[in-house]
């Protein structure tokens, strides 16, 4: 008689399949992080690390702008191409427009003023918006949006990078706030 459990498995697959289970989690625990890791976080700061943002309505700052990429400790061997992170912090200057933000672009210029290209197996410099909150400012209302984006290995180069462009895309309504005044009486 072969024995099943719930009418699908033999119970000699059940009994190997609690044995492989046991087995790895007998494993020692807290072995993480005893072997040196493979590879280290090397961070480059920008200069300044801060710009203001102004576009039609919104004003702003990005902020905390640094360049990181991953390297093979003693060789400085690039194992993860570099990438741009930052903070664009917008605010909403308008008193009667809403602001949707849909999305964004970093681009690199270099010192002729040519922008600089990512190397050709990378993604392109495009971020968008986070959900609500953060897609929607109404007049007076201020956001933030974490940017990490690619950024070209040859910027890295002294003096290479000049500046970068930011493209903010948004769809802007009009913020309309209007009192209607109905005639009532009381009959009693």
């Amino acid at each position: 008689m072969n024995r099943t459990i719930g009418n699908r498995l033999p119970v000699w697959v059940g009994a190997w399949l609690l044995v492989i289970g046991l087995a790895a989690c007998s494993q020692q625990a807290g072995t993480r992080g005893v072997f040196p890791t493979s590879q280290e976080e090397k961070s480059f700061s920008l200069t300044p690390d801060r710009a203001p943002v102004k576009a039609a309505f919104l004003t702003g700052e990005l902020q905390h702008l640094r360049v990181s990429e991953r390297v093979k400790p003693g060789t400085n061997t690039v194992t993860d191409p570099p990438w741009l992170h930052g903070t664009l912090w917008l605010k909403n200057g308008s008193a009667d427009l809403t602001a949707r933000l849909i999305g964004g672009r970093i681009e690199y210029v270099d010192s002729e003023g040519k922008p600089i290209p990512l190397a050709k197996d990378r993604r392109d410099t495009s971020f968008t918006f986070a959900t609500y909150p953060t897609d929607r400012l109404d007049p007076g209302m201020e956001t933030s949006q974490a940017i990490e984006v690619p950024f070209p290995a040859e910027a890295l180069a002294g003096g290479r990078l000049r500046e970068i462009r930011l493209e903010v895309t948004y769809a802007s309504q009009a913020y309309n706030e209007e009192t209607v005044t109905i005639p009532v009486g009381v009959r009693g």
